[in-house]
């Protein structure tokens, strides 16, 4: 009897599986892609309906401002998110424009001094929204929020938001350099329900073997048997996209040393999304190392070999009304979202 329970537990395991798969695919028809430029330091949003050719709505166009929304009047490395738990967006960005000066939004390089390091910056956006176009945002300064702990930090940089089922919350995750002249590490922390502020003190999410290597730009994928699976950037010679494995959300130490994007250069900001009905994930990434700037993309199915796609516009990826996008992200939309968020802006524009 117990051999026919095990035999019928084995079966069901699969189906159990795809089940879940298709349950959180369903109603799913459309991918929506953002991302930032250097020249704007603002969002832009891209819409596909196959999940390789992506077109920007609002022309091509910004549409948010980095002004708008950031106390350094620039934002970048956007990363979105749809909960699992309530179905509302998520965006958390980085607070920080690296021309403030050129701009004369400010009369030094950094808002700080150089000892603080590149982009020395100290606080995030949290945005949130229903139909992603009207959001609400927040800044949020990590070092007022935890002085005591984070009050020198050197910046805060590539936030990304998932929704952690065991606490019931979401998990914002992003690079911290604790200390001016110190080394960038990855931290998580829990937001409110509002997606105002973070309710707990940042916490490290992984330690990297090579205490003299930094770490950034961390991303977390859920995985058909319920593990995660987190690439990351470690800035080594070249610098690129490495992963870890985990049955935790907030823990890792499956390290793993090769690097599995496709560039003999470096890269950074992975970000993996899944193709709709089909069991491949991408993951993509941005190629800070070309000029000008482009994205790469190499795909899986068991997420430890990985084929190389090429670039955008250099294989089967294509973007079709813009270029050089940087530090970008991608989840599914159903097409009528993405039918209604196409025609806001091209109405927007006619005005």
């Amino acid at each position: 009897m117990k051999k026919l329970l095990y035999i019928l537990a084995a079966m069901l395991l699969p189906t159990a599986a795809c089940a879940q798969k298709a349950s959180s695919e369903k109603g799913m028809g459309a991918y929506l892609f953002t991302f930032f430029n250097d020249p704007t330091h603002s969002l832009f949003m891209a819409v596909s309906y196959d999940g390789y050719t992506f077109t920007a709505v609002n022309d091509g166009q910004p549409v948010i401002a980095g002004d708008s929304i950031a106390e350094q009047h620039g934002i970048r490395d956007p990363h979105i998110y749809r909960s699992p738990h309530n179905g509302m967006f998520y965006m958390a960005l980085t607070d920080l424009h690296v021309f403030g000066k050129q701009r004369g939004l400010r009369t030094t390089q950094w808002e700080r001094d150089e000892k603080y390091g590149w982009g020395n910056n100290r606080g995030l956006v949290l945005m949130r929204s229903r139909d992603l176009i009207h959001w609400t945002h927040t800044e949020v300064r990590i070092d007022k929020l935890f002085p005591d702990e984070f009050g020198e930090l050197g910046c805060a940089w590539a936030p990304e938001t998932i929704y952690d089922k065991d606490a019931g919350k979401l998990m914002v995750y992003f690079t911290i350099r604790k200390t001016p002249g110190g080394r960038t590490k990855m931290y998580y922390a829990y937001a409110n329900d509002e997606f105002t502020t973070l309710t707990t003190k940042p916490e490290l999410l992984f330690e990297y073997p090579d205490e003299k290597i930094q770490v950034l730009d961390a991303d977390i994928c859920p995985m058909p048997d319920g593990r995660y699976f987190m690439t990351y950037v470690a800035q080594e010679n070249p610098g690129g996209i490495k992963y870890m494995v985990s049955d935790r959300i907030n823990q890792y130490t499956d390290y793993h040393h090769e690097q599995i994007d496709a560039e003999a250069k470096g890269c950074e900001a992975p970000n993996t999304w899944k193709r709709i009905g089909e069991d491949k994930w991408v993951v993509m990434y941005d190629i800070y190392s070309t000029n000008p700037h482009n994205f790469g993309f190499v795909e899986t199915s068991d997420f430890k070999t990985f084929t190389p796609l090429g670039r955008f516009n250099e294989g089967v990826m294509k973007a079709t009304n813009f270029s050089s996008p940087k530090h970008g992200s991608v989840i599914h939309i159903k097409r009528s979202e993405a039918r209604k968020l196409e025609k806001y802006w091209k109405k927007k524009n006619k005005q």
